[in-house]
């Protein structure tokens, strides 16, 4: 393929589009692929990589680092194309490792304009900031694919259990979640501006991992992580291997939802990740700074902790935890 320029230090060309055709079969490429220019009329670049394999077959994309500071998805596209033999690979495989560049490189969530860029997806060309950046990567990308895994933690100041987000009406999209071997599965149908939600729009079988916590890295989570990405590779005849299996079956739930506090102040959530709750159970206090107690937080009905918050420091309408039906 030509060889454009080279970022300083970087072995790999800018390129303005991701060209499949360009690459040869059986090789893996890696390139920067310019999405926008910053103040400086310089080019904002994301990385890709590409490994085109001998045979043909589907086209896969996995993506991480959405939110700039959800990195546990990075290691595991790092490792898989480390492990990748290209030449015993049947069809594409397409990583971004990083999806959000300019958050990546501040370690925040959110995109430089203080939007979501997973509410925004497929993006606008003639939009704002963030909606632009949010078409151009899309756009770069998920027109190629067949399927597409998309790697989250959870936000600053919570944490997650390992489970996936998928519609399980749909037998592909499900069949993918249960390869996955989650904790937990949630029954969610993609909802608009979500990176999944626009792909599914556009014919493209998705589901979201989401991997434990922001801001580090879980060798368990990118381990366990990993090992359902190459599962899904086997079952799609794309690698030849043995389905790993799961240690324990998922949870299953048909929905799940946040619970929220009303009052600020030290709050205390007492359950665990995967924790299963009874009705009426307590689940999380709030004290005033004097340390007297202000309010008391049930479960309003039986289920599974997902997700909870960590951060003791809660404003009113802050999150407490991540309730699942089961």
């Amino acid at each position: 393929m030509n060889q454009p320029p080279l970022m300083p230090g970087v072995e790999a060309p800018v390129v303005q589009e991701l060209n499949l055709e360009a690459i040869g079969p059986g090789t893996i490429a890696r390139l920067w692929v310019q999405v926008i220019s910053d103040g400086l009329g310089q080019p904002i670049c994301i990385p890709v990589i590409i490994a085109k394999g001998a045979r043909p077959g589907k086209t896969l994309g996995l993506t991480a680092a959405l939110h700039g500071n959800e990195l546990n998805g990075i290691p595991i596209i790092q490792r898989l194309f480390r492990q990748l033999d290209p030449l015993r690979l049947s069809g594409t495989i397409i990583g971004i490792p990083v999806v959000n560049a300019p958050s990546f490189i501040q370690q925040e969530r959110f995109y430089l304009d203080g939007r979501d860029l997973n509410h925004l997806m497929p993006g606008r060309p003639n939009g704002s900031a963030s909606e632009v950046y949010a078409y151009n990567v899309f756009n770069s990308f998920v027109g190629h694919l067949d399927y597409l895994i998309d790697l989250h933690t959870a936000s600053t100041g919570r944490i997650n259990s390992f489970y996936v987000r998928a519609d399980m009406n749909n037998p592909e999209t499900r069949q993918a979640a249960l390869l996955q071997n989650p904790q937990i599965i949630v029954h969610n149908p993609p909802s608009d501006g979500t990176l999944r939600g626009a792909a599914t729009a556009r014919g493209v079988h998705s589901i979201t991992l989401e991997l434990g916590d922001p801001s580090v890295f879980q060798k368990n989570l990118i381990s366990a992580g990993l090992a359902g990405i190459q599962n899904l590779m086997i079952h799609l005849g794309m690698t030849e291997g043995v389905l790993v299996p799961p240690s324990h079956q998922p949870v299953l739930c048909r929905k799940s939802y946040w619970l929220y506090a009303d009052e600020g102040g030290i709050l205390t959530v007492r359950p665990n990740l995967t924790e299963f709750l009874e009705k009426g159970q307590r689940i999380a206090s709030v004290r005033n700074i004097f340390g007297d107690l202000i309010k008391t937080y049930d479960a309003p009905e039986a289920g599974i902790v997902i997700g909870k918050s960590v951060n003791p420091v809660n404003h009113s309408g802050g999150r407490i935890l991540h309730l699942g039906e089961v």
